[in-house]
């Protein structure tokens, strides 16, 4: 997975991932289009979405909009295609809309303190044709099965609700007690409105409490839940397994590196990454069940402002991933693959790949994201 919306990178950086994506023999690009600092998705029928909600990044909230057109999009998509890659798009909802209510203010379910405007008004019937009309756009333009809209960490910004006559009414014409049921009403209408495309949904871990019907795919992320995992796959929903530790390629490799996240600790070296998916990662609930897709690394870019500090990051990770995505946990030798990952490190080389010398750790010098520079 690519976060576009903390960072911007373009056709080209993308292709460049695609082609090293079709080397590892990796066929999903989970591309996450939107998010609270910007809209990265071409949306004809609403122009201010890139016109105002894709001004600024993670770095700089005044930079200029950067964005891709739905020919660039349709491009990509043909691109992925010969590469045997399908490209799975992210429209995030009902929280992370901080940008998307900038450009249309009256969808806005308001946020908190630190999360201003957050969230989509879950109470407007305008919220739900504008989104689904949205959707068909995106549904339109992407061939894939899948369209995920995120559903994770909403009660970041939904302490407004309660304050709108129009979710007031809806908890009393519905009978909710509180404000997950509003937000689990919202996923199941979203939800309803994917069905109706015939497209299948793709939520993040929360969105296992909803009790959707539809019968979404849920990205397990939250490494610190097993319980979530578990829910889901005792509710009969198809997984991908994707848990923070180890595979959130924004966290450091290296104890010693400065620039990227740390989980009480806890980061992402190589042999983490090459090791999952062991029993010690997803805290002893089984996993051997057809239930279980595959797994994905998610390069989150809040650190990444530039195509080199995003290469360094993802590889050689993204060979880690491959191998532990394709090799059967019994015969995984992490010495082998890292006297192999020597020929590997020759083709980042040809393809001027920013890559972190995994193999040299002590003399590679750490590429560092923009909250180092400013330190």
């Amino acid at each position: 997975m690519l976060d576009e919306s903390r960072h911007f990178f373009g056709v080209a950086e993308v292709k460049k991932i695609l082609d090293l994506m079709a080397l590892h023999k990796l066929n999903k690009f989970h591309w996450h289009l939107t998010d609270s600092p910007g809209w990265r998705i071409e949306i004809k029928q609403y122009p201010l979405l890139t016109s105002i909600g894709a001004k600024g990044n993670n770095s700089d909230p005044e930079a200029e909009a950067q964005f891709y057109t739905q020919k660039q999009i349709s491009e990509i998509i043909r691109y992925a295609a010969d590469r045997f890659i399908e490209v799975i798009p992210e429209i995030d909802m009902p929280g992370h809309a901080t940008v998307a209510v900038r450009a249309y203010p009256e969808f806005s379910g308001g946020g908190s303190k630190k999360y201003p405007d957050f969230t989509f008004h879950p109470g407007k019937e305008g919220t739900y044709q504008f989104l689904t009309n949205v959707l068909k756009e995106v549904g339109d333009l992407f061939p894939s099965k899948y369209i995920h809209i995120g559903g994770d960490e909403v009660s970041f910004g939904n302490q407004q609700w309660t304050g709108f006559p129009e979710v007031q009414q809806l908890m009393k014409r519905e009978n909710f007690k509180d404000l997950v049921a509003v937000e689990h009403h919202f996923l199941r209408r979203m939800a309803d409105s994917i069905q109706k495309m015939g497209k299948t949904m793709i939520g993040w871990d929360e969105v296992v409490a909803a009790n959707l019907t539809t019968h979404p795919l849920v990205m397990w992320w939250r490494h610190d839940q097993p319980k979530m995992l578990e829910l889901a796959l005792r509710n009969g929903y198809e997984v991908i397994l994707c848990p923070r530790i180890p595979l959130y390629f924004d966290f450091v490799q290296l104890e010693s590196h400065k620039s990227g996240r740390k989980w009480a600790g806890k980061y992402a070296p190589l042999e983490s990454v090459y090791d999952f998916p062991s029993d010690k990662f997803t805290g002893g609930v089984s996993i051997s069940t057809p239930l279980v897709k595959g797994i994905q690394a998610n390069l989150w870019t809040e650190t990444m402002h530039t195509t080199n500090r995003l290469e360094f990051m993802t590889f050689p990770r993204l060979s880690a991933l491959a191998e532990a995505a394709w090799t059967n946990q019994e015969v995984k030798n992490f010495d082998s693959f890292k006297k192999r990952m020597s020929s590997v490190n020759g083709i980042f080389q040809k393809s001027d790949v920013d890559y972190f010398d995994a193999t040299n750790p002590d003399k590679a010098k750490e590429i560092v994201g923009p909250e180092t520079l400013k330190n």
